[in-house]
């Protein structure tokens, strides 16, 4: 089924920040694998649970009922004892078993990650930027027999955020109700997430457009968002802003990789981090700080103090 061997068995080990993409993987491996050979001879294995010499009986033992089997072991890294064995076990495997290894988070710095890394199948699920997302929702659309163009597929992305998941359940949604994808579907279908529009609300703060920064924060509120929810995501934007700032001129992808953001995200944010100051930055963030402790202590109005602290921010924007 696959070229790629280990001691002439096949081993695929499936990796990456993007759940989705590994998944979906995963499926169709399966999916193929089952066609051809049964439900019967499939295995499957949490690694976390099982103890290592049902790791082992799985990988070893001869298919029962069929000429192959597959054994998907999900993290078997988490059981320290197959780990310290793995070259071993993959060594013991016969040709009748094919294996998937799910390894979502591995560490760079182990033994087993490099093992995995050079002698298996090794398959990185990344996640995707803005580009990237929007290009796989064309390509996905037209595989469906539908029409969705790239201007399109970039707004939904804008609107619904970087969830590869989310994405996909919404273009099912929109695709059921017309082949052809639209902007106007889009807008009466789907609801713009709360996550990308604290970006957008805090842009528009950032660049003294307070008309816009309130339409934004009274589309928040109307989503249902609490304040303290709006305050909790713009703490994550300023922590967001206030790793770039001290990052200095690291490029973009170091930054990410470093501080286990998605790099989309980082050069989006650039723009602002680069046009405050750390002082400015320390305020911004000692301040949304207070409305926090206060809106949870006294009787303060939440949604009057967040709109007076984004209203301040605009103001002393203005002459940038």
């Amino acid at each position: 089924m696959w070229e790629f061997t280990y001691n002439n068995c096949m081993v695929i080990t499936l990796t990456g920040e993007n759940g989705f993409g590994w998944s979906q993987e995963l499926k169709q491996l399966v999916q193929a694998f089952t066609a051809e050979h049964g439900e019967l001879a499939l295995e499957r294995l949490e690694g976390e649970e099982a103890d290592f010499a049902a790791l082992r009986e799985a990988l070893t033992s001869p298919p029962f009922l069929a000429n192959k089997k597959m054994v998907v072991l999900k993290q078997p890294g988490k059981n320290k004892q197959f780990a310290e064995n793995a070259e071993q076990l993959l060594n013991e495997i016969p040709q009748t078993t094919d294996v998937i290894l799910i390894e979502p988070k591995l560490d760079k710095r182990l033994g087993y990650y490099k093992l995995l890394k050079s002698k298996t199948d090794f398959r990185e699920s990344n996640e995707l930027d803005i580009n990237g997302l929007a290009q796989w929702l064309v390509n996905e659309v037209k595989r469906q027999k539908g029409s969705l163009s790239p201007a399109d597929a970039r707004y939904l992305v804008e609107r619904l955020g970087l969830n590869q998941q989310l994405l996909a359940n919404e273009l099912e949604k929109l695709l059921l109700y017309n082949p052809a994808v639209t902007r106007e579907n889009i807008n009466n279908l789907t609801d713009p997430t709360p996550q990308s529009t604290i970006f957008q609300l805090l842009e528009a703060a950032f660049a003294g457009q307070t008309q816009k920064m309130l339409s934004l924060y009274n589309e928040q509120r109307a989503l249902k968002v609490e304040p303290l929810q709006i305050v909790a995501m713009l703490a994550w934007q300023l922590h967001v802003l206030a790793v770039i700032r001290t990052a200095g001129d690291r490029p973009a992808d170091q930054v990410a990789d470093e501080a286990r953001l998605n790099p989309f995200v980082v050069r989006k944010s650039q723009n602002i981090a680069r046009s405050l100051s750390i002082p400015e930055l320390k305020k911004l963030i000692t301040d949304l700080l207070s409305i926090d402790i206060k809106s949870k202590s006294t009787s303060i109005d939440p949604d009057e103090a967040l709109q007076n602290y984004l209203i301040t921010l605009a103001s002393k924007a203005l002459p940038r």
